[in-house]
C-alpha cells in the first residue's frame, strides 16, 4: 500500500520559514515525480512546485519562486519543500503527490490529475 505521510507545517509569522516533509512508502521513490500542491478555503488545488524523479528538473509556479525550494532525498523516500519569505497569502492546506505513472518523462506537471498518489495535507497558515 502506497502512503504519502506530510510533515512540518504550522502557523508562522509573515517573513517567517517553514519546511514541509513527506515521505513515501510502499513505492520505489526514485522512478516517481513528484509534486506539492496547495489549497486555500474555496479555491482550486494548484501546484507549487514540482521535481523529476531524479531530481534534475524542477518546476515553480510564479508567486513562489525566489521563495520556496522543493527538494528530495531519494535514499530516505522523502521530498521537502523549503518555504521563506512567507506571506498571508501563502497560508492553505498543502499536499504532497507522486506521480508513478509517467517516467521517465516530466510533463503535464502542473496538473493534478498527472498524480496518482497524495498525501493527506498539512495545513500552513501564515499571520500578518
Amino acid at each position: 500500500q502506497v502512503q504519502l505521510v506530510e510533515s512540518g507545517g504550522g502557523l508562522v509569522q509573515a517573513g517567517g520559514s517553514l519546511r514541509l516533509s513527506c515521505a513515501l512508502s510502499g513505492r520505489t521513490f526514485s522512478t516517481v515525480n513528484l509534486g506539492w500542491f496547495r489549497q486555500a478555503p474555496g479555491k482550486e488545488r494548484d501546484l507549487v512546485a514540482a521535481i523529476k524523479y531524479k531530481g534534475d528538473n524542477i518546476y515553480y509556479t510564479d508567486s513562489v519562486k525566489g521563495r520556496f525550494t522543493i527538494s528530495r532525498d531519494n535514499p530516505k523516500n522523502t521530498v521537502y519543500l523549503h518555504m521563506s519569505r512567507l506571506k498571508p497569502e501563502d497560508t492553505a492546506g498543502y499536499y504532497c503527490a507522486a506521480d508513478s505513472r509517467s517516467w521517465p518523462h516530466f510533463e503535464g506537471i502542473s496538473s493534478a490529475a498527472k498524480y496518482n498518489y497524495w498525501g493527506q495535507g498539512t495545513q500552513v497558515t501564515v499571520s500578518s
